[in-house]
């Protein structure tokens, strides 16, 4: 059988059966057998790093248990899905790439020159730093052994990307029909994911009964944990009060009990929280300073902390903690269920006491704009409660603002760029998300975000989606804009001296997509009803100049809960 004939069996016998790519000679043996197949979706994009972020969008809808595939060719193609590779590292997604290579012959090997083959590049060596496994397949017969470990780490513990790179010699060979029926008959090797001690449940149990004022932070390790939102249930039924972080609030269900998003950007009550618990329990979240801010010592001034998380690199890394346990989130939620005699000392006007703090803070931090972010999001709540959707934010103040703002219901998700932090991020991610959902999708970017994957605005019209582009414009690249204020008397190279967008939507109907435009609070309402009643592709531009902050947020150096602006009092 042809070595690609092969792989494409393979990948169907696991389930692997979606395929985002930007076609190349090094790639073609490899996309033929796909298509021959009959059992795949591939969707051609125009850049790869587009396909890459699409593919990790399958994974996100699916919480991590299905694979899509990325592909790219030789050279150019393999260096374009980087961007993706790493999202997928630092996110913790699951996601196989497959770089075509030049034939065996032709590549340098030991030489000390630069190439040997037309676009020859040792993509495995450049990625070896952002996959959990990855490899070059020289040999026909070790094309399918590798595949099976590729997926198997994908799939393994802290789940991740990895990468095949296949010469083309390699992808047209002949493999043995006997070894090719040996390998699809044997199941992947996922492994098992770490899980809670005896002892550590014993003294996570006499901390719990010993706290006043518990609170629970969910992080991106826990957003993905099947049994999550019962256990969080069970908190907000106990009046134990809870946070995020940014990752965290991919998949927390709004409830009384929920104080939303902590960090640098995070809401006033969940930071005021952190700093005035003395319990608090991390499941997932590795702290980082957007996290905690740069005063680690600070953090969580008044509590001992508990930090469970599935790498133990990240467990007493940037903060020490008093119990550290190495476990998947699942697997804690189910060791350590939350009864009413859990937290015995619980005082019973805790969360009462953050619902005061949140009152305290402006129901609309922007009030003195003609569209306010947190208004909007609000009516966005508002119109899609209840009903299936999936937002897809790109990086930039509107990414900060919706996860201010955005509450989610059952059937609900949001998806954020978070460890990468990559602006192009929400179309093609976005494009992944519909294609395995088939419900409703709401892109949120920005002029600067946009315009780094706009090309995929053709890819959404040949395939008609029921997605729904929001540009919030301010016609500045505001997030940098905004801290070139604090730090450099407000010059602002690059982020409005030197910077400018398009009307994007003249552009989104070149490309034959439906595109409206709101100015002002008047158009803004008109313009959700037609993302509410619309379907298909559709572009809303909001034009914001001068829009360039986020409120609140944390200087570098304050402490965590010294968020500007500052409340009166």
């Amino acid at each position: 059988m042809k070595a690609s004939d092969a792989l494409a069996k393979f990948l169907v016998a696991h389930q692997v059966q979606t395929c985002f790519e930007l076609v190349g000679g090094m790639i073609t043996h490899l996309l033929d057998s796909l298509a021959e197949s009959g059992k795949f979706n591939i969707v051609s994009m125009h850049h790869e790093q587009s396909a890459a972020f699409a593919a990790e969008g399958v994974a996100r809808y699916t919480k991590g248990k299905t694979i899509a595939v990325a592909m790219g060719t030789s050279g150019p193609g393999a260096t374009n899905l980087l961007t993706g590779i790493g999202s997928c590292w630092f996110d913790s997604v699951p996601c196989l790439f497959i770089t075509g290579q030049v034939n065996t012959r032709e590549l340098k090997g030991d030489r000390a020159i630069r190439q040997q083959g037309f676009q020859e590049l040792d993509i495995v060596k450049v990625v070896r730093s952002l996959t959990k496994y990855s490899v070059r397949v020289d040999r026909p017969e070790h094309l399918l052994p590798e595949l099976h470990k590729a997926l198997s780490a994908a799939l393994s513990g802290r789940q991740g990307p990895v990468l095949l790179d296949i010469p083309n010699d390699v992808q047209r060979s002949d493999i043995p029909e006997t070894l090719v029926e040996e390998w699809l008959s044997k199941p992947l090797d996922a492994g098992r994911a770490p899980e809670v001690g005896a002892g550590d449940l014993m003294k996570l149990e006499a901390l719990c009964k010993n706290a006043q004022r518990p609170l629970i932070c969910i992080g991106g390790g826990a957003r993905w944990a099947d049994s999550m939102d019962e256990w969080l249930l069970a908190a907000d039924y106990q009046g134990i009060p809870y946070v995020s972080t940014l990752m965290g609030h991919e998949r927390v269900i709004k409830r009384s009990n929920y104080f939303n998003m902590i960090g640098s950007y995070g809401n006033r009550e969940a930071n005021w929280a952190i700093q005035n618990c003395d319990l608090l329990i991390v499941v997932g979240a590795r702290l980082d300073v957007r996290q905690t801010g740069a005063d680690v010592d600070d953090f969580a001034r008044k509590a001992r902390i508990v930090q469970i998380d599935i790498d133990p690199a990240q467990l007493g890394n940037r903060v020490q903690a008093d119990l550290n346990i190495c476990a998947a989130a699942e697997s804690f939620f189910k060791a350590f269920p939350l009864r009413a005699s859990t937290f015995l000392n619980l005082d019973k006007s805790w969360a009462t006491v953050i619902s005061i703090q949140r009152d305290r803070a402006p129901s609309n931090e922007y009030a003195d704009w003609e569209i306010s972010p947190s208004e909007f999001f609000k009516k966005l709540n508002h119109i899609f409660s209840g009903k299936p959707v999936d937002y897809v934010c790109d990086v930039g103040n509107h990414q900060m603002w919706a996860a201010q703002s955005l509450r989610l219901s059952p059937n609900q998700a949001v998806h954020y760029s978070g460890g990468m932090g990559a602006m192009g991020f929400a179309l093609p991610t976005a494009l992944g998300v519909a294609l395995q959902s088939k419900n409703k999708v709401v892109v949120i970017t920005g002029d600067g975000s946009l315009q780094i994957n706009i090309q995929e605005l053709d890819t959404l019209n040949r395939l008609g989606l029921d997605l729904t582009i929001v540009v919030m414009n301010n016609s500045v690249l505001g997030m940098v804009k905004n801290f070139q204020d604090m730090y450099f008397n407000g010059r602002d190279q690059s982020t409005q001296k030197g910077y400018s967008s398009p009307s994007f939507t003249d552009i989104a109907m070149a490309y034959g997509i439906t595109a409206h435009r709101a100015t002002n609070a008047t158009d803004l309402d008109r313009v959700l009803n037609l993302i509410m009643d619309g379907k298909g592709p559709l572009l809303i531009e909001i034009l914001m100049d001068g829009a360039t902050e986020c409120r609140p947020r944390l200087a570098f150096g304050s402490k965590l809960d010294e968020q500007f602006p500052k409340l009166d009092g």
